[in-house]
């Protein structure tokens, strides 16, 4: 376990990363322009779709639905690595950091590299195919979050940690007071009356959900061209799980460490 001054200083570094998170990166700025013109020339069906992954993900607050994964695979993995095969979600919470970090980063690598081959795939047809990308995309964000809260310790089948994920989603898109709000949040999370709080503002669920919909607009501003939207859609797909990752990576980090420091006092 570290030392109270180890874990202060970890902290420091996930406190620098919040203060530099000040503002949408530009091409998300740049897709909210259009987005309202760009519903008007979109086609029904890919309306439809993106409405139906909007959908999806009100049954995974609530049950985990299709996209819950088991942790069985992560837990192996950390037996191996940790040299205790008797090893549990629950005893994985006293794991080292360093072995957290590792293995977080290992996932989101993986996640990365499987978002850019899809990504290219389904931006090669434009339009037709770009239907395909948003629930694909929706569900390796998902899947990613819950990966790496597994790896700090945290248990996707419990719906608040369900609920925790998706003010992590909602981070990413949001500007920079609506971070300071969520980070406030999110810091207190081990607290139940501030709990009830997060999930009393999740009861307006498509609020935090239409602002991943906006997105989606300037993705289709560039993958309607069919094969040059390869190329951009490899890169946004990329993009989109590299943000999401480290921000679950510094979140969770985050948690994990005020709780630790919590218990030494």
């Amino acid at each position: 376990m570290e030392t109270r001054e180890a874990l202060h200083e970890q902290l420091l570094i996930v406190e620098k990363w919040e203060a530099d998170q000040k503002d949408l990166w530009f091409w998300e700025k740049l897709g909210r322009l259009p987005f309202a013109l760009l519903d008007k020339v979109t086609p029904q069906f890919l309306q439809k779709k993106a409405g139906e992954a909007l959908d999806e993900m009100v049954g995974y607050i609530d049950t985990g639905g299709k996209y819950l994964i088991s942790a069985d695979s992560l837990l192996v993995r950390f037996q191996k690595a940790s040299g205790d095969p008797t090893l549990t979600l629950e005893s994985l919470s006293r794991l080292p950091l360093s072995l957290m970090d590792s293995t977080a980063a290992e996932l989101s690598k993986s996640r990365s590299t499987f978002a850019t081959v899809q990504g290219a795939t389904t931006g090669f047809g434009g339009v037709f195919t770009l239907a395909l990308d948003i629930p694909v995309l929706l569900g390796l964000s998902l899947k990613t979050l819950q990966e790496i809260a597994i790896c700090y310790g945290y248990d996707p089948k419990e719906k608040a940690e369900r609920a925790f994920m998706i003010k992590v989603l909602q981070f990413t898109s949001s500007d920079f007071v609506g971070k300071k709000a969520i980070i406030e949040d999110l810091t207190a999370y081990g607290d139940p009356d501030r709990n009830r709080q997060v999930f009393a503002q999740l009861q307006g669920w498509r609020e935090v959900l239409l602002v991943q919909a906006e997105n989606y607009g300037w993705k289709k501003l560039f993958q309607l061209i069919p094969v040059a939207g390869m190329v951009f859609g490899a890169y946004v797909n990329k993009k989109t799980i590299d943000e999401l990752a480290e921000t679950a990576k510094m979140l969770y980090r985050k948690r994990r460490i005020l709780e630790r420091l919590a218990e030494m006092e």
